[in-house]
């Protein structure tokens, strides 16, 4: 596997087992209830997306039988999600103390975590762009899907 896509699956269990964590402590001290918002995107854009990213960055350039369109996109975009992730997380639990820092936490994190959503967009796309059979040339013809002839 690419070094890209082992960090995108170890993120993705350390994101879990952070969030696991949060909702343990917020089930211990029901006050906590209030840093659900960081303990739902430490699950949500943590564990879910990372895991579909890693997994998604290691199965589609395979189906697509050819290379990923930008290993680099893929590096920028973990760092661009994890520290995201970790600054949107920290705004969640900052802005229950003081609003106007929480705010510029949340809005720093949240851009942060959007591109790093978009360059895996971009990225993914570009690759299904490369595809050595592009899905245009495929017919159905009730068998495993073959060149359409005379193409």
């Amino acid at each position: 596997m690419e070094v890209f896509v082992v960090r995108f699956l170890r993120a993705s269990l350390a994101w879990l087992a952070l969030g696991v964590t949060l909702g343990v402590c917020m089930a211990v001290h029901p006050a906590w209830i209030i840093y659900r918002p960081a303990h739902l995107h430490m699950l949500l854009l943590g564990f879910v997306m990372m895991m579909i990213a890693g997994v998604a960055y290691h199965v589609l350039p395979r189906f697509a039988a050819t290379s990923l369109y930008s290993p680099r996109i893929a590096v920028a975009h973990w760092m661009m999600s994890n520290v995201g992730l970790l600054v949107l997380a920290s705004g969640f639990v900052v802005r229950m103390h003081d609003v106007l820092a929480g705010a510029w936490l949340l809005g720093v994190g949240g851009v942060l975590s959007a591109a790093g959503a978009y360059a895996m967009a971009w990225n993914l796309w570009r690759t299904l762009d490369r595809a050595a059979v592009p899905p245009s040339r495929l017919v159905n013809t009730g068998r495993p899907l073959t060149m359409a002839p005379g193409r």
